[in-house]
């Protein structure tokens, strides 16, 4: 008897999870904040992808999917990338990723963890008398943050502003505040159906951009206990040369 694969939705989990490492709730904050970027996926097309792999995660861009790739098996979870190819005159390309269902249940408590605890360390801190440590880890949280709005999220680029749409209000809220922590003002403007976060064009853009650019993927953790890099190459090193996404406006 074949077990279907567990599908790789926002998890939920009733229970308070236990606190991560600061090297593993970096990766595990950043997957749930890819996560969060991701519209719900669309139905399965004919032929598109074996009928055991439907719809789980889905990218427009192959470079978010592989980032999304890379921090899960950073974490030590198995991830599969599936691509579908659709559209007549203009192609186009869906990354979905799923996780075989033995493994659904660290997948969970992993990004629960990652969410919770990042947002909460984001959001509230670090507080006057941080030590130089705490506060690395806030701004790498804030890093990690506008990386996955630039890379998963509609983008909304105009001569004056960079913005992202997004349809979560927490993710906004955490982009706003991820924006502080990185000494740049940012807007929140309602939308039909989502938020859209910007910044100014000029310093404020670019400092954005230099901070979101991907890191060089880094050899096992150290932390005891924590999961071990599983050779998995990084997307890319584009950073500042992220291409807008491909979303449709809300």
């Amino acid at each position: 008897m074949t077990h279907e694969p567990a599908l790789l939705d926002r998890p939920h989990t009733p229970t308070t999870p236990s606190p991560l490492g600061w090297l593993t709730l970096g990766d595990a904050f950043e997957a749930a904040c890819l996560l969060r970027c991701t519209p719900p996926p669309t139905a399965a097309r004919p032929n598109a992808v074996r009928a055991e792999h439907t719809a789980g995660v889905e990218f427009n861009r192959e470079d978010a999917a592989q980032r999304m790739r890379q921090l899960l098996n950073r974490l030590d979870i198995p991830v599969t990338h599936e691509v579908a190819v659709g559209g007549l005159r203009r192609r186009y390309e869906l990354h979905r990723l799923w996780v075989p269902r033995e493994h659904q249940g660290a997948y969970t408590r992993m990004l629960d963890a990652g969410w919770w605890q990042g947002r909460r360390e984001l959001l509230g801190g670090p507080l006057p008398g941080a030590s130089p440590a705490r506060r690395r880890l806030v701004t790498r949280l804030a890093e990690a943050a506008w990386r996955s709005a630039l890379l998963a999220a509609g983008r909304h680029v105009r001569r004056h502003i960079l913005g992202v749409r997004l349809t979560d209000r927490e993710l906004a809220a955490v982009l706003i505040r991820g924006a502080a922590v990185l000494d740049v003002p940012a807007r929140l403007r309602p939308g039909t159906g989502c938020f859209l976060v910007s910044v100014a064009d000029g310093p404020d853009r670019q400092r954005i951009l230099r901070s979101a650019a991907l890191e060089p993927a880094r050899g096992p953790m150290a932390e005891p206990g924590t999961a071990t890099a599983r050779g998995v190459p990084p997307a890319s090193a584009r950073g500042a040369g992220l291409a807008p996404a491909a979303r449709a406006a809300c």
